[in-house]
């Protein structure tokens, strides 16, 4: 096995050099890679296309050119975001000035998952990066051609004392969690995200987890039925549902259930054909292991569209599920497969409680023409992200962060966010050496304290 404590050891050695403080250090990295990314996005593409049989126009839009966004917005505004901040001082210390100070936490633990493996490796990445971390990297063992294809990208574009990349699998995760890291960054499951904390705990490790859970999508009686169904299929079956921010389940108003089961059902059969495990185009699932369990989740559940499988291909066609009940098994996990259940719900408050009956999702969409109703569901239901009237698509604006809440995690990145959360603000007060207000000093008086309340 790699000598993971060699790896940390070398990289905290190259951090202490001070290279990585140097904002022209970052930003020669950034570019490398920027370049390296646009020479190779075909071999980016044919490694997902192997992993996941993601067809190449999926990859670029919900990969590659989410990755080249975030370069070329992180590129733009590195540098203003590495100055020091100044920040007003109170009167109680007249004369003087606060500063922030950003600074790089060091050595950095990226575990990335098999769903998206080249952006959800790659955008916490260049976070770190931006911010002035050395990066110690973790792909999935389920994505192995893009996992390959990661650790051949880092080794080209940066010294491996900067970012290293670590192949393998659950041995080798649980060797890396031995080892003390200056701040973690974990993308994946709730009971993976538990495993991470605990064994950060042991060295005070702060960490961002981006995890997952039963993203809902509400669809009230105002909404353009045509057009949701449209933007739930594709948000929902788009990399055959292994997605963590797919709706994971349609709150429908019973008004319109039967109407906007029709309209979704006439939007698969157009975005993906009436014989979708034969299309080329669409996605597979990622394993056996993953195949058998979604269709452990079918059983006894009643199917409007699709349902079909192909063993061979490890497809699941786009499934749409009906009265299902809040008791059954798909109910009781994130489904992370083309199947989408549609319950119904009478009120704003019914839908609200039920909601808030499972635990904080990562993501949550509403489908309306009423203002209203936004503010209503925005205001008692809380969420890491999402969208009015769209699904998944806020994840491609690097201005919003990302990220989880509760039980779907903690932290957030993209833009801005990325940068700050790979970022200790250290906070200095400049005083004046000219001036020196006795107010403080003993020994007090009566006057001193009616004074010092005042001000």
């Amino acid at each position: 096995m790699v000598d993971f404590s060699a790896i940390v050891r070398n990289q905290r050695t190259f951090f202490s050099t001070g290279h990585t403080q140097d904002v022209k250090f970052r930003v020669t990295c950034l570019r490398e890679l920027e370049h390296w990314i646009c020479g190779h996005d075909g071999d980016i593409l044919a490694a997902l296309k192997t992993d996941l049989n993601k067809p190449p126009f999926e990859s670029y839009a919900t990969e590659v050119g989410i990755i080249r966004d975030e370069l070329k917005f992180t590129l733009k505004r590195i540098r203003r975001w590495s100055r020091p901040k100044t920040v007003l001082a109170n009167l109680k210390n007249f004369p003087s000035t606060g500063r922030k100070y950003p600074e790089p936490y060091g050595a950095a633990l990226i575990m990335s998952p098999w769903n998206y493996p080249f952006m959800l490796t790659v955008a916490p990445l260049i976070a770190a990066v931006a911010a002035g971390n050395c990066a110690l990297v973790k792909p999935s063992a389920y994505s192995p051609a893009t996992s390959s294809l990661l650790a051949r990208m880092c080794a080209e574009v940066f010294d491996p004392n900067h970012v290293s990349v670590v192949e393998g699998g659950r041995q080798e995760n649980a060797a890396l969690l031995d080892e003390r890291y200056d701040i973690i960054l974990f993308t994946g499951s709730t009971s993976v995200g538990r495993t991470v904390m605990q064994a950060a705990s042991r060295h005070l490790t702060p960490v961002v987890l981006e995890l997952g859970g039963k993203s809902p999508c509400v669809v009230d009686e105002t909404a353009n039925l045509k057009l949701a169904a449209k933007r739930i299929v594709w948000g929902k079956f788009v990399n055959a549902g292994q997605t963590c921010v797919a709706p994971d389940y349609v709150l429908a108003h019973t008004s319109i259930k039967k109407k906007l089961l029709d309209e979704m059902t006439a939007a698969v059969k157009t975005l993906y054909s009436e014989t979708p495990c034969e299309n080329p185009d669409y996605p597979k699932i990622i394993n056996e292991k993953h195949f058998h369990r979604l269709l452990g989740l079918l059983e006894g559940e009643k199917t409007v569209l699709g349902g079909g499988s192909d063993p061979v291909s490890l497809r699941i066609e786009p499934t749409l599920l009906d009265d299902v009940s809040w008791d059954a098994p798909v109910m009781k996990e994130e489904i992370f497969g083309p199947l989408l259940p549609v319950l119904t719900y009478t009120t704003p408050e019914e839908a609200v409680h039920m909601i808030n009956a499972c635990p904080k999702p990562l993501a949550m969409y509403l489908f309306t023409a009423g203002k209203e109703a936004q503010r209503y569901f925005l205001r008692h239901v809380s969420f890491g992200g999402g969208c009015i009237n769209d699904t998944i698509v806020h994840l491609s604006i690097p201005r919003l962060p990302f990220g989880g809440v509760g039980d779907s995690g903690m932290g957030g990145y993209h833009g801005r966010a990325g940068f700050d959360a790979f970022t200790h603000y250290k906070s200095v007060l400049h005083k004046s050496r000219h001036i020196d207000i006795p107010l403080r000093y003993p020994p007090y008086t009566d006057f001193a304290l009616k004074l010092l309340r005042k001000i």
